[in-house]
């Protein structure tokens, strides 16, 4: 109470001293002009494609996965190089046998409306993800948990599924097989919690702006169809303190070109996802932006799917004569030129709890010998000059996959095939893959989590939407079963290596390329970390004066 005293005595004996005191602030205030509230840091992000939807159950595209990793935070997160870090578990432990997990929650955590994050919302999270009625097309990503796929499919309540909240902070999963990979696969979007109470409110119009709770750094604040998605900070995110950006715009921006026009005049301070620039510009850039562009190589692969469910490609014999007339060599040196490797196998090199074993078996042979005996198929099926094999090739709208398009139609004459171009949006593109509306589809696919079976499982006969080409082989799914039981990480990828030269001997697909991804990001935004799952969550991010 000193201070209080010094300000009673000062107002009773120095009237005269305390009158002059507040002219002199009075003045000094109308020199410098009232105080301003620091300007809000606003990012602007280029996005591959506009969001079907920002409810993680419905998400499918890596430009969906980007917006709502703002939003929302599963178990485990990325860090700047996406890799798995504790997310809404501060911690997590397992049983012997490696089939139970039990997470731990952070204390005081909470939806953006101030309703407590409990165990009980991963519970009802995972099971809405399961739930038939959900229909969610990437739920076999989470196959892995006891019972799910019994439950997908109808054959068993919802209640067995192998999720459980102990109490409030304690949430256990128990697993079908092992899984070394289970923090990576934690991070993904169907492995978010829900909010029953948002949800139970508004049903499927919760995830409008003007209901959405959210449980990651940024809350909704707008979306525009077609035009961007707004998101501000969530005060009531546990680590708000260091998010540094207050508000991101993300930009559906399809065309590279484009993009980089916007980037150049000061429109977008980063354009983020596979196709960031055109290949094409790539020197130029290093030459005039340096270090503003950056190509990193991904864990991904590029692969065409054909339609085994159907004539042509029904046909081992026609399936493999298109293998062998497709030339990876040329396609990436001289056709794209960003980078990517050429692919004779499915699983990319470097991934995790792998060894690198299968290839197709004509890798070697120079591309005389791969024309010839293509075309011998072709004859011993039926086709010819008289008779060409012909079939609808179908690719995601942009500059990069239309001249992959226009590459691989050139290859194949040369074999005497015509494949007709038919490009699409990117979700139309992928929705008819999903729906067998194609003869051959391109496919491009980013790792969920780094570990094999994140590309295998794209072969397995029972992993719904996502085996486009409706590959179904007892024996390469006997192996994929095999190898869940084994604890040994280099006996599994053996195991894993066999199944994945069943596949390449069917050309149950065709793998085309390793592939890269490619940004744009200003000289003053910090805090970009290149990674091979080109995932690159905003509260990461800061920009600095320019």
């Amino acid at each position: 109470m000193r201070y209080g005293d010094a300000v009673h005595k000062t107002f009773v004996f120095c009237p005269l001293a305390v009158t002059r005191a507040l002219l002199a602030l009075v003045v000094a205030h109308s020199l410098v002009g009232p105080v301003q509230a620091a300007e809000p840091m606003v990012f602007r992000r280029g996005n591959l494609a506009e969001p079907v939807s920002l409810d993680p159950v419905i998400v499918e595209t890596h430009p969906e996965s980007s917006v709502t990793g703002d939003i929302f935070m599963g178990l485990t997160t990325e860090d700047p190089a996406s890799r798995p870090i504790p997310g809404m578990a501060e911690s997590w432990t397992t049983s012997d046998d490696g089939l139970v997990w039990t997470f731990k929650l952070r204390a005081g955590i909470k939806w953006s409306d101030g309703v407590p994050v409990t165990a009980a919302d991963f519970v009802f999270g995972f099971r809405r993800l399961m739930d038939p009625k959900t229909a969610a097309k990437y739920a076999s990503l989470e196959y892995v948990i006891k019972n799910a796929e019994e439950v997908n499919s109808g054959k068993l309540p919802l209640e067995d599924l192998g999720v459980r909240a102990i109490d409030d902070r304690t949430f256990e999963i128990t697993l079908s097989q092992q899984a070394p990979f289970l923090p990576g696969l934690m991070k993904h979007h169907t492995a978010y919690p829900a909010p029953e109470h948002t949800i139970k409110k508004f049903g499927d119009a919760w995830v409008k702006p003007e209901h959405i709770v959210s449980n990651g750094p940024y809350r909704v604040a707008e979306w525009k169809p077609n035009e961007y998605v707004k998101l501000v900070k969530n005060p009531l995110f546990f680590d708000a303190a260091n998010v540094k950006i207050d508000e991101v715009y993300f930009y559906p921006i399809n065309d590279e070109s484009v993009a980089l026009s916007r980037f150049r005049a000061g429109g977008l301070d980063a354009n983020i996802g596979n196709y960031g620039f055109p290949a094409a510009q790539a020197d130029w850039l290093a030459e005039n932006m340096p270090g503003q562009a950056i190509t990193t190589p991904s864990l991904s692969n590029g692969y065409l799917a054909p339609n085994m469910r159907r004539p042509p490609f029904n046909d081992q014999r026609v399936r493999r004569a298109v293998s062998l007339c497709t030339d990876r060599e040329l396609l990436a040196t001289k056709v794209m030129r960003d980078g990517r490797v050429p692919a004779y196998s499915f699983v990319p090199p470097g991934t995790d709890n792998y060894l690198p074993q299968a290839k197709v078996d004509f890798a070697d042979w120079p591309v005389e010998r791969r024309r010839a005996e293509a075309k011998r198929l072709l004859a011993e099926a039926g086709y010819g000059p008289d008779h060409p094999l012909v079939f609808e090739y179908k690719f995601a709208l942009a500059k990069e996959p239309r001249r992959m398009a226009i590459g691989l139609s050139a290859l194949w004459k040369e074999c005497g095939i015509v494949g007709r171009l038919v490009g699409n949006e990117l979700r139309i593109h992928y929705a008819g893959l999903r729906e067998h509306d194609f003869d051959m589809g391109a496919v491009a696919w980013v790792a969920d989590y780094n570990d094999p079976q994140a590309f295998l499982f794209l072969l397995d006969s029972r992993s719904g939407g996502f085996n486009y080409a409706g590959y179904a082989n007892l024996e390469f799914d006997r192996l994929i079963d095999e190898s869940k039981s084994i604890l040994d990480l280099e006996k599994r990828a053996q195991v894993l290596a066999r199944a994945e030269q069943i596949a390449l001997d069917e050309s149950a697909a065709i793998p085309l390329a390793f592939t890269t991804s490619r940004e744009l990001v200003a000289s003053y935004v910090k805090g970009f970390v290149p990674n091979a799952e080109d995932f690159h969550r905003t509260r990461f991010m800061w920009l600095e004066p320019h």
